[in-house]
């Protein structure tokens, strides 16, 4: 059993009005010092084998095909966890 973990940012060309709304907010909460906030999405997928080079490329295209609009949003793949012996 492996943890694959995709994170989709919006590309930093494109307007990003929830993280600007979190940034103006923060200053009357008390945080200062905040000079950018950029929202994003995170999956978390559960593989039942070993994720080897292919399965991460089948997972880099379900990305690209279905969790991130790329044409306004970038992604990375990372393993987060496998699980030995299997």
């Amino acid at each position: 059993m492996a943890r694959v973990v995709v994170d989709v940012m919006l590309k930093p060309e494109i307007l990003d009005p929830q993280g600007q709304a979190v940034q103006r907010a923060l200053p009357r909460l008390g945080f200062k010092g905040i000079t950018d906030v950029r929202q994003g999405k995170r999956f978390e997928l559960e593989v039942e084998e070993p994720v080897d080079d292919a399965a991460l490329a089948r997972i880099n295209e379900l990305a690209e095909t279905f969790l991130a609009n790329t044409v306004i949003e970038d992604f990375t793949v990372k393993v987060e966890s496998q699980e030995a012996g299997k």
